[in-house]
This record gives structure tokens, C-alpha cells and sequence, in this order.
């Protein structure tokens, strides 16, 4: 289905050890940072962080499942990680439709995932080809 500027979709989750502990496993990312309180007591954050890639993976599955929707297909995706998100936080993806061209089924999208305090911890954009 046609995606239409400014249209939007959200979706929550609560990312908590276990959820980092998975993600660590399937991307082989056990930097410490994620995974040892006592590691992230000596940085500057003083306490685990969630993986920047497990949050944005939240991003994905909003493209897939609410905006465009099934069939959807990534062509591309920046990202910046402006802010931490703490292992135990519920995090709020969201996304909006910028813009749609006339001669392809391609939209870009608007991609943010706010920390629990509401803050943007991931800017992004999509490129995504969505299904007719």
C-alpha cells in the first residue's frame, strides 16, 4: 500500500538484560559496555547500555509491520546515536513518511528512537521500497 507524507507509527518496548544479553549473542557484539555492571561502572555512562544497532533493529519491524507494511524492503538507512539508552529502559521507536516518489514505489522516512525520558538517543532516515 501507497505510504503518504506525514503518515506515522510508533511502537514501544522495554529492553532489558536478557533482550542485550539475546542481542549480544546473534550479533557477537559482547563489548562490555553491555554486558558488565561492573565494566560500565568505570565509564562514563556508570551503568549498561543497550546496543545502539538493538534499538534501531525497533525501526525495522516498524517498517515492516505498520509503515508502509508487509513487503517493504530496505534500501538504505543512516543513523546517529546521540544519547545512550540504559539496559532496563522503555525506548519509543518511531516513524513518519517524508516523502514518496511519483515514478517508483520508494519512500524516505523519518527514523527516531527516544530514550524513556523522551529524548531522541537514534536520528535516522530510511530508504524503503514498499509493496504495491
Amino acid at each position: 500500500m501507497k505510504p503518504e507524507i506525514g503518515q506515522t507509527a510508533t511502537i514501544e518496548k522495554m529492553l532489558d538484560k536478557q533482550t542485550v544479553e539475546g542481542f549480544a549473542s546473534i550479533s557477537e557484539d559482547y563489548n562490555p559496555i553491555h554486558l558488565d555492571e561492573n565494566f560500565a561502572k568505570t565509564t562514563q555512562f556508570e551503568r549498561p547500555i543497550v546496543h545502539g544497532m538493538l534499538a534501531s533493529s525497533l525501526i525495522s519491524g516498524l517498517l515492516a509491520s505498520k509503515v508502509p507494511g508487509a513487503g517493504s524492503i530496505y534500501l538504505g538507512q543512516s543513523l546517529k546515536f546521540l544519547r545512550p539508552i540504559f539496559v532496563g529502559e522503555t525506548v519509543t521507536a518511531k516513524v513518519e513518511v517524508i516523502s514518496v516518489r511519483e515514478d517508483k514505489p520508494i519512500a524516505v522516512i523519518s527514523t527516531q528512537v527516544l530514550n524513556a525520558n523522551g529524548e531522541v538517543a537514534v536520528d535516522g532516515e530510511a530508504t524503503v521500497m514498499y509493496s504495491v
